[in-house]
């Protein structure tokens, strides 16, 4: 079998390629070589192959003389939209911090005013009180001389009965005249003085009545004002959860259960019946501490839950969650997690307050760092050039937990962050979006 196919070979070298003879002439002489088929095949194969890496060259080099300005041009305008990007951003959380500064510093005020407004309600309340008493008193002191004016006249006719021959000791006219005068000088001065008091007392009354108006008026306001901050306080945080599909009243009522504790003595105190503005203020401000108790709840669930961003620095979002081709094998491949490519050593910080779970290598992942946080949360920061924390420590939502590297099944330095739920990966876009108007 190999002789016959050496044979077809041949002729067909043969019939194909003829030998050739070359001449090359020496002065009067004339010498050539005879070039046989295979050696001619041989140099046409050389020449063809000269002739395709020329071609294959002069392609290359036109290409890249062509690709390469129109790329670097948009790399820079991408980077310049990017700064851009990022200065309105840097604007935005200005803005947010000195809003949220301002909030606070609004809300300490009015809490400064409302335990003023307070104090000057008890105040008022002990002068109504101690009016109160003087007119008693008064009234009190003019009912004594009543009786014993009573009783005086008792004892005139008591020793008019016992001496009928009084007229002879006592001038009975006279004696009566006296203590009708002096009786009706002490009730005088008696009535004069229960009417400036009670003139001054209702004087003072109208004064103070129109006083706690205007400061049940300007509570009123306070409390109107405290209220919308706070609502408006609730509605972020109430809408980043939403957003992130938790739910929300469960995760609440467990935080409220973990942060449960109670005591201290027993102060009792009671408001009075008679100032029906001051239990109304009283259930106000309970509502209030209620909303500001919710408030802290959110937050304590905020800092529990993987909402902030895991990267402190510049970067570039360059792999999103799902399905893509693989880097390096270019198959369609599941993709858990997202990429933010930054400069080698940036600071990667925790994105919520839990404890560490794994620290060390893992194939196709690097240098890796696995945070087991509440309510089932895990998040994954792989790549890294270094890790910070060990296994079992305690790490709290923006603490440096390790630098972004290119460790691990990785075609440049980035970070890959992944947030797992009960074991399943969860788009970390979905939290990362939520909480960029509250982190």
């Amino acid at each position: 079998m190999l002789i016959r196919l050496q044979t077809i070979l041949q002729r067909t070298l043969v019939r194909y390629f003829p030998e050739y003879r070359v001449f090359i002439k020496s002065d009067k002489n004339f010498r050539y070589f005879r070039l046989k088929s295979r050696v001619q095949v041989i140099f046409a194969l050389i020449f063809a192959a000269t002739i395709g890496w020329a071609g294959i060259a002069t392609a290359i080099l036109l290409i890249n003389s062509f690709g390469i300005p129109s790329s670097s041009h948009k790399m820079q305008t991408d980077y310049a939209l990017y700064q851009k990007h990022l200065k309105i951003l840097a604007e935005e959380l200005d803005v947010k911090t000195h809003e949220t500064i301002q909030s606070h510093n609004r809300f300490d005020m009015a809490l400064n005013q409302i335990a003023e407004i307070q104090s000057q309600l008890i105040f008022k309340e002990k002068q109504r009180q101690e009016l109160e008493t003087n007119l008693k008193a008064i009234q009190s002191s003019l009912r004594e001389t009543t009786i014993e004016r009573n009783k005086a006249r008792e004892l005139i006719a008591t020793l008019v009965n016992e001496n009928p021959n009084g007229l002879e000791i006592f001038d009975h006219n006279a004696i009566e005249d006296v203590v009708s005068d002096f009786m009706v000088e002490a009730l005088a001065e008696t009535a004069a003085e229960r009417d400036h008091v009670k003139t001054t007392a209702q004087k003072r009354t109208t004064e103070l009545e129109a006083e706690i108006e205007f400061i049940e008026n300007r509570n009123n306001e306070i409390f109107r004002k405290l209220e919308e901050a706070i609502e408006v306080s609730i509605l972020p945080l109430h809408k980043m959860f939403n957003n992130a599909g938790l739910p929300t009243d469960e995760i609440i009522e467990s935080v409220r259960r973990g942060y449960s504790g109670q005591g201290g003595p027993d102060l009792t105190s009671s408001v009075s019946e008679k100032n029906e503005q001051s239990a109304i203020d009283v259930v106000r401000a309970n509502h209030l501490l209620e909303r500001l108790d919710l408030i802290n709840l959110y937050m304590i669930t905020a800092n529990k839950t993987p909402f902030s961003f895991p990267i402190d620095g510049v970067y570039r979002f360059t792999s999103g969650f799902g399905y893509r081709p693989d880097p390096i094998s270019k198959v369609r491949k599941m993709h858990n997690g997202v990429d933010f490519a930054a400069a080698h050593g940036t600071d990667i910080v925790a994105t919520a307050d839990g404890y560490v779970k794994f620290s060390g290598w893992r194939t196709g992942y690097g240098k890796l760092v696995i945070l087991s946080h509440s309510f089932g949360f895990e998040t994954w920061y792989a790549h890294n050039s270094k890790n910070f924390v060990k296994k079992g420590q305690k790490v709290s939502r923006g603490d440096h937990i390790a630098d972004m590297g290119n460790t691990g099944r990785s075609t440049g330095v980035h970070l890959h962050y992944e947030i797992r739920q009960s074991g399943k990966p969860i788009n970390p876009m979905i939290y990362l979006k939520a909480g960029n108007d509250v982190f």
